[in-house]
């Protein structure tokens, strides 16, 4: 879609300082390889990398736009999906639009409305505005953070951007990390506490808050928060309303001047996708969707089935694609590739990820890059209707985050005098506060509180842990990733689901799966949920141990200064099966941990990272 960074010191004129945000820009060209720009006032530089995707010639950036004696200028990254809806309002306001894209809807819209403007908006967005009359900067992040926003405040200067590579690049902005950043990464990773950039100097606008940077300094203001209220509609009434919202959504995010594609894993999410998808191209009589899946070289010799992926997807994959007659793509990977494009992911993400889940994102976008502009994928669903082996459990009450089984083990991979870190206590605090912030409501039974906490812990975690992964896999390939399933409303709606219907029928996605029956075939409702395809290939789990042997071999490898030198020693020569957890969630198993380790040391090493600890 598009990369955006900003530069204001209130104090200082910075008009003379381009050349800093020329490089600064230059290193979101991945973002934006269509277009670039800056503009320039005494106190603020706003700069923008474009991937066109909607209006190529009417949507270039930095936008400004005059109204009288005043004057703003705009900076954005995202889609609205109800842009001729405010476009209509405001021009029954009085307003004129010079073109048919979003950006100068949402500018607008701004203009009129001021920070309010979250209030007429639908899509995902991150976007700057600075309003040169009253010499403020207004940031702004969608309500689930399907779009990044990252910033820092110091020494007078706020300094934002769409990845944390570009604020690294401002002289004021150090790669520094401190206690608290390297408990984040040793607690919480790949996942962050909401707000946190990991490096002391960067910050993240948290989903669903703006920010606003003027004389009287920075205020943060959440604008939307998930709503607890009873779920009054029944069981008819919800499927049928789930289904009709969802179809919308999807419908809606195919908008594009660029080619669209699906990815389509023969899982639920992504069939219902594919299916809404590939029926609105017919309708609309464009070309056949193309559908695209992802496999590992000699995966199939390989698998072997456990609790958390109890199937392979490649039969289902077929079903759909007999089922759509879509033109379908299946993309295997090399293992051996899979490997060694770990750094390429530790350098989209900024920060160490999800191991070679990451990785094999990255190569299959850069595939997928080949035929289209833009790619929907399943992404939150399982966040939103409970598809997660952890919903269907029984609790007394929440105590840690549900994929963080290992939090305590986590310690054994840390140098002695870091084992004192309260990983264990810092990981149970945040998930603490969390559930304490949702309202109780009155009357309700212990098994739909406990899903509601479930919900929400899985929303504000979980689920923008993959929303990040994905946008940084695909934006590193200039390719757009939607995901329907993170629309507020639908989120909103879901989270009020008490137990026995979110799970109906005792079932992970019970209730989506019903409200989806008839549109997808039964075999793929029917499916028991198996989680995003990894390796199983021994090539794989072979070159990273070799990778992270040659790491711990040098001396002046970063990684020294984190780890138990004897304790990885033995991860690498077992493979991994020393580690007797996984590192997080379903996926990251021992050769994933050998290959988050891998991440972890070439991060610091790319990044010049500091450690004040």
């Amino acid at each position: 879609m598009c990369g955006i960074v900003g530069w204001s010191n209130l104090k200082n004129n910075i008009r003379d300082y381009s050349n800093i945000m020329d490089k600064m820009i230059n290193t979101l060209k991945l973002r934006g390889p269509d277009s670039g720009g800056l503009k320039v006032y005494d106190h603020t530089l706003i700069g923008h990398r474009r991937l066109s995707i909607v209006d190529p010639t009417g949507g270039l950036q930095p936008m400004t736009k005059k109204i009288g004696d005043r004057e703003y200028t705009i900076c954005y990254n995202g889609e609205l999906y109800n842009t001729e809806e405010v476009r209509a309002d405001l021009i029954a306001k009085g307003y004129t639009f010079d073109s048919y894209g979003d950006t100068e809807v949402l500018l607008t819209s701004y203009i009129e409305y001021g920070k309010n403007c979250v209030d007429y908006i639908n899509g995902i967005f991150a976007f700057g505005i600075w309003d040169e009359y009253n010499r403020e900067l207004f940031l702004c992040r969608d309500p689930l953070g399907i779009k990044p926003l990252f910033y820092s405040y110091k020494d007078g200067n706020l300094v934002f951007a769409s990845e944390m590579k570009t604020l690294l690049m401002h002289p004021s902005v150090d790669s520094v990390v401190d206690k608290d950043g390297l408990l984040e990464l040793m607690s919480l990773g790949p996942a962050r506490s909401l707000g946190s950039g990991i490096f002391r100097d960067i910050k993240e606008v948290p989903p669903a808050f703006y920010l606003i940077f003027n004389e009287k300094g920075i205020t943060l203001n959440e604008y939307w928060e998930l709503e607890v209220r009873e779920h009054e509609d029944d069981l008819d009434k919800t499927k049928k309303y789930v289904r009709e919202l969802l179809v919308e959504v999807i419908e809606n995010q195919l908008v594009s001047d660029v080619p669209v594609c699906a990815f389509l894993s023969g899982g639920l999410d992504s069939s219902i996708i594919s299916k809404v998808a590939f029926d609105k191209f017919k309708k609309n009589n464009m070309e056949t969707l193309n559908t695209f899946c992802i496999d590992y070289k000699d995966n199939d010799k390989y698998f072997k089935k456990d609790i958390f992926q109890p199937n392979s997807d490649s039969d289902y994959v077929g079903i759909m694609v007999d089922f759509l007659g879509s033109n379908h793509h299946n993309v295997v990977l090399d293992n051996v590739d899979l490997a060694h494009a770990l750094d390429d992911a530790t350098i989209a993400a900024d920060l160490p990820g999800m191991a070679d889940i990451d990785s094999s994102l990255y190569l299959f976008a850069k595939e997928v890059r080949k035929y289209a502009t833009v790619a929907l994928s399943g992404e939150c669903a399982d966040e939103v209707f409970g598809g997660y082996p952890w919903f269907t459990r029984e609790y007394d009450s929440i105590e840690i985050f549900p994929w963080a089984d290992s939090i305590e083990y986590r310690k054994n991979i840390l140098r002695n005098d870091l084992k004192s870190l309260p990983i264990e206590d810092y990981t149970k605090g945040l998930c603490r506060d969390s559930i304490n912030k949702i309202p109780k409501l009155p009357g309700e039974s212990h098994n739909d509180r406990i899903i509601r906490e479930l919900s929400y812990l899985n929303i504000k975690y979980q689920m923008i842990t993959l929303i990040n992964r994905k946008d940084r896999m695909t934006m590193s390939n200039s390719l757009e990733g939607r995901v329907p399933f993170a629309d507020k409303r639908l989120v909103q709606y879901a989270f009020n689901l008490p137990k026995d219907m979110k799970l109906l029928h005792g079932r992970e996605k019970g209730l989506l799966r019903e409200a989806v029956r008839g549109l997808v075939p039964d075999e793929i409702i029917d499916r028991k949920k198996s989680p995003y395809p990894k390796t199983h290939n021994p090539e794989y789990t072979k070159e990273v141990s070799t990778m992270l042997r040659l790491i711990l071999a040098d001396k002046k490898s970063p990684i020294h200064q984190i780890v138990d030198f004897d304790f990885v020693s033995r991860l690498v020569d077992t493979g991994g099966a020393s580690f007797e957890q996984p590192w997080y969630g379903q996926l990251m198993t021992g050769p994933q941990v050998i290959a988050y380790l891998i991440q972890l040391n070439n991060w610091m090493k790319f990044y010049d990272v500091k450690l004040d600890i």
